[in-house]
């Protein structure tokens, strides 16, 4: 463990964070999901949603890890009483995180609804959360890492190249959506005022 300390250094754990955002995004990528289809097949599309969730959870945790092996020093500590308030909220976001995804249809968003031949037909989701921000998926994901009560400078790296991602990452989302739903989305779009992409049955 000593050894492997020393071959790494702080700025290890957002260089390792973006590495990730890139090979996840290069993945869920139309093109790279065309070439995968055109080489194994049509019936590769059943299978390819699954297989995404899967690699990106597993490439995700070595990126995970990092912060515990690698020396760390404490920025802050938000102090009591504020810090009940704050863990309040990230125990909100956590649930409100789960409903999201259980709104845009669990299975599907895993990838068995398409491995089991379930896969329903996409549509614009406007409805619960969806009314009032355009990804809670992102929105809740970033308070529950950036109200960690402890923040240490590692943590800090790795939450701040992965708030980087997620930025990109709906950038990204917002022009697949515009090219899916056309006027639809820029409609829907128009109503909402937090600037983030909203979430849909993925297309995998």
């Amino acid at each position: 463990m000593e050894q492997l300390n020393l071959s790494l250094t702080p700025f290890t754990i957002p260089a390792a964070a973006l590495l990730y955002g890139f090979i996840h995004s290069l993945i869920a990528a139309n093109g790279f999901k065309h070439l995968i289809y055109r080489l194994l097949g049509e019936g590769a599309k059943k299978y390819y949603r699954l297989f995404y969730s899967l690699f990106a959870s597993v490439t995700l945790l070595p990126v995970l890890i990092l912060p515990a092996v690698i020396p760390d020093q404490t920025l802050y500590k938000i102090p009591e009483p504020l810090v009940y308030f704050t863990v309040f909220i990230q125990i909100v976001s956590v649930l409100l995180l789960v409903y999201s995804v259980l709104q845009t249809g669990a299975l599907q968003f895993i990838g068995l609804s398409q491995a089991f031949g379930l896969k329903r037909e996409d549509k614009l989701n406007t409805g619960g959360l969806y009314r009032y921000m355009r990804h809670p998926l992102y929105t809740f994901s970033l308070l529950v890492l950036w109200l960690t009560p402890t923040m240490t400078r590692n943590f800090a790296l790795l939450y701040a190249a992965l708030t980087v991602y997620i930025i990109i990452g709906a950038i990204f989302e917002e022009r697949k959506l515009l090219q899916t739903f056309g006027a639809a989305y820029q409609e829907y779009r128009a109503c909402i005022l937090i600037p983030v992409s909203p979430n849909r049955p993925p297309t995998l």
